[in-house]
C-alpha cells in the first residue's frame, strides 16, 4: 500500500542517496535539510510497504510553485508513485494559493516529460546546456 507523507529530518540522508542514484548533480543532505526548514518549501516522501520509495518537493516562490525534485527508486518506477507525489504537491500548492507551477526536465527524459504533460504541464522554453554530466538542454515546463 502506498503512503504519501511530509518529509522529515529523518528522511534527509535517504533522500540525498535517492537523488545520487537518479541524478548526475543531486541535491546534498545539507540542501535537503536547509530547504526542509523553509516555510515556503514543502516536500513529500512516498512509502510502499513501509519502505521509502520516492520524493517530490516544491518551493512557493511568490505564489508560483517551483517543483524541484521528483524521484522514484528504480524498482518502483511505472507504478504511479510519481503521479501520487505530484498529486499531493499540487493539492498542497492549491491549499497555499499557488496557481502556476514550473519545473525543468532533461530533454531526453521522455517518461518524465510524458508524466508532466499528463498533469497539464506545457513546454514554454529551453535552457541551453542547463544540465551537466552529460551536458544537455533543459525543457522549461509550466502548468498555469
Amino acid at each position: 500500500m502506498l503512503k504519501i507523507r511530509q518529509m522529515e529530518e529523518k528522511d534527509v540522508a535517504w533522500a540525498a542517496a535517492q537523488e545520487r542514484s537518479c541524478f548526475s548533480t543531486p541535491w546534498t543532505e545539507t540542501a535537503f535539510l536547509d530547504t526542509l526548514h523553509c516555510d515556503y518549501a514543502f516536500f513529500y516522501v512516498a512509502e510502499a510497504d513501509g519502505e521509502r520509495v520516492g520524493i517530490c518537493g516544491c518551493r512557493d516562490l511568490s505564489g508560483e510553485g517551483e517543483i524541484s525534485n521528483v524521484s522514484v527508486a528504480a524498482a518502483y518506477r511505472r507504478q504511479g508513485i510519481a503521479s501520487a507525489l505530484l498529486t499531493q504537491i499540487l493539492e498542497e500548492g492549491k491549499r497555499r494559493g499557488i496557481q502556476a507551477y514550473t519545473l525543468e526536465v532533461r530533454c531526453s527524459n521522455r517518461s518524465a516529460i510524458g508524466l508532466y504533460q499528463s498533469f497539464g504541464f506545457q513546454l514554454e522554453g529551453i535552457r541551453k546546456n542547463f544540465y551537466e554530466k552529460p551536458r544537455e538542454d533543459g525543457l522549461i515546463m509550466w502548468k498555469r
